[in-house]
């Protein structure tokens, strides 16, 4: 204690602008206050109760709103999950496969996708009767690959990318496995009913509504398109109904003079929102 007492009397109250042994003194307090906090137990808090079909809150269950057996279908869908989308509270992917039979949902988590990590993906994408659900210039109308196809002849696998538009941008560039199956887009005029969740576009869906609309399409069956988008449509109302706002699409609020936010100052990014105003059919990955 000696030598800590004469290195504070040697510092100069007029240079140091306080007393630094005071100061060292109160650090040390806080320092064991802390301390003190950190050694107390950590009291977990009690997650609600969660359905095991819909994996909502059981106070919030959705099952009322779901088909009361799995639909039958001969469609394979393999969902690639980008990381983030796990956490969200408000996903649609889980009532997606709670509608389902075992088997015919399949969910993948990740950014990466290698032959040597997911050697069974890597299969399903050099399947011959794998299709990819993802727009662009390459990609061809789902309709027309099914036109003289007879239901259940043929039994395809559907990827579909869960994510951000951003995020599945990403991870169909970055993935050289997303580029082997044949690339398939929608091409029904169909406004989103997840209004929780600020789209791009009028015309982008949510996971669940491309998969309700893929289905319906391949298994030539318009009620399966009903049944699949009846639980989305139950928790939006739930969730507007206890103060949830309508998102408008970013394209809506652009044509409307309602965009509030900084516009970008990036020259791709103006470009790309701009396109979002004056191209009536763009669904920007």
């Amino acid at each position: 204690m000696a030598n800590v007492a004469g290195v504070c009397g040697a510092v100069s109250p007029e240079v140091n602008g306080a007393d630094t042994c005071g100061s060292s003194s109160v650090e040390d307090g806080l320092v064991d206050a802390f301390g003190d906090l950190a050694a107390l137990p950590v009291e977990v808090g009690e997650r609600r109760p969660t359905c095991s079909r819909c994996r909502r809150p059981q106070k919030v269950c959705l099952c009322p709103f779901l088909p009361p057996h799995p639909l039958e279908v001969s469609t394979c869908l393999y969902v690639v999950q980008h990381p983030a989308e796990e956490s969200r509270v408000l996903r649609t992917v889980p009532l997606l496969a709670a509608c389902l039979p075992q088997g015919k949902c399949n969910v993948i988590i990740g950014r990466r996708f290698s032959e040597e990590k997911h050697p069974e993906l890597a299969a399903v994408c050099r399947d011959r009767r794998t299709l990819i659900l993802y727009p662009g210039p390459k990609s061809q109308n789902l309709e027309e690959v099914v036109q003289y196809q007879e239901v259940g002849s043929v039994k395809h696998n559907v990827i579909i990318i869960d994510g951000t538009w951003s995020q599945a941008k990403n991870m169909f560039l970055k993935n050289s496995l997303f580029h082997l199956p044949k690339q398939v887009q929608l091409h029904r005029t169909l406004s989103s009913q997840y209004v929780i969740r600020t789209q791009p576009s009028n015309i982008c869906l949510s996971t669940l509504e491309c998969a309700a609309v893929a289905l319906s399409i391949l298994e030539q069956n318009d009620n399966i398109q009903e049944v699949l988008l009846r639980p989305l449509k139950a928790l939006c109302s739930f969730q507007l109904q206890h103060g949830a706002q309508i998102h408008h699409s970013k394209e809506h609020l652009l044509r409307n003079g309602m965009y509030d936010k900084p516009m970008p100052k990036n020259k791709r990014k103006i470009k790309r929102m701009e396109k979002l105003v004056t191209d009536h059919n763009i669904c920007p990955r």
